[in-house]
């Protein structure tokens, strides 16, 4: 639990993509590691963090579907009072895919609380019936735009903003039958990154982003902190793997490594620390000692774990 004086503090509740690490069903060779219980690796839950300038009122930002055991291991997430309570006060999503937005159908025991997204990202809400058992009166549905600044929780500002990407992937079928063509690095509603402000802290979180533009590079500088999407190490990364055909640029996502990569996009860019999330199961940056987290490390890249704190 995080102790220190701070004006801002964040707990990484989850740090790898969609499936978790090891993923139930793989057996590549990062995966295979984990199932043998080799020390050099760690078990990771789906991508989340929770945010907070008092240590008493929090955000979440993503909902994964292991959102129970996520809160369970962080103490200061725990009910403190009354019969009933929480201390997540609003839960803010950055696209619609489900390792961000499952957790929410376990956020249902008639306990307040504001969600906010898009209105691309409350539409696909909508859209699954399952969702309405956050009772209308009890979870507030706030809509927010690009660009827009609001207290996400006491004491810290958001402004939510486009970054490159897709619509998730559950949707792509309908897209591609009224569109005739998939977009996997659009600028919109669909996939946003998140900049936090607490006094003159400003953090950044970015778990999916299918490329680097200047606009995101000149945001990025001279922040305190950039959580960034870490899913793969290379573009081709599944297929070489032997788990997917899809590759990287497909899924929405820029790999780390690379002349295209954002070791080499965030290379000159200022910021105070730089830490991967929502790395993906096949990425070989898991293993600890592994010459692809030497190299992320000595680029000045951390890599997140569940339970990961930082005080500022």
């Amino acid at each position: 639990m995080l102790t220190s004086p701070s004006r801002f503090r964040l707990v990484v509740l989850g740090s790898a993509a969609g499936g978790g690490f090891p993923q139930w069903n793989c057996r590549c060779p990062v995966c295979s590691l984990a199932w043998a219980g080799d020390e050099r690796v760690r078990r990771r839950t789906q991508a989340s963090i929770a945010v907070s300038a008092d240590g008493l009122n929090w955000a979440l930002i993503n909902c994964a579907p292991e959102i129970l055991s996520q809160i369970q291991a962080v103490p200061a997430l725990h009910p403190r009072e009354g019969s009933r309570h929480s201390p997540v006060n609003a839960v803010l999503l950055t696209n619609a895919d489900i390792d961000h937005v499952a957790g929410l159908l376990s956020l249902r025991e008639a306990q307040p609380f504001t969600l906010l997204a898009t209105p691309a990202v409350h539409e696909v809400l909508r859209s699954s019936s399952a969702f309405d058992v956050l009772a209308e009166g009890v979870v507030t549905r706030r809509p927010v735009a690009l660009g827009e600044s609001f207290e996400l929780v006491e004491g810290v500002t958001a402004t939510i903003f486009p970054v490159p990407g897709k619509i998730a992937l559950y949707l792509e079928a309908r897209e591609e039958a009224e569109t005739g063509s998939l977009a996997t690095d659009i600028e919109g509603e669909q996939t946003i990154g998140v900049e936090l402000r607490a006094g003159d802290v400003r953090v950044l979180y970015i778990p999916g982003c299918a490329a680097m533009t200047d606009a995101l590079r000149d945001r990025l500088e001279g922040a305190d902190v950039v959580l960034f999407d870490g899913t793969l190490w290379q573009d081709d990364e599944m297929i070489i793997s032997g788990v997917g055909t899809k590759t990287g640029a497909r899924m929405g996502h820029m790999s780390i490594s690379g002349e295209n990569g954002s070791i080499e996009a965030l290379r000159q860019v200022n910021v105070g620390r730089k830490i991967y999330v929502h790395i993906n199961n096949t990425n070989p940056v898991l293993v600890d000692g592994s010459k692809e987290r030497i190299t992320a490390n000595k680029a000045g890249w951390e890599i997140a774990q569940d339970g990961m704190e930082i005080a500022l």
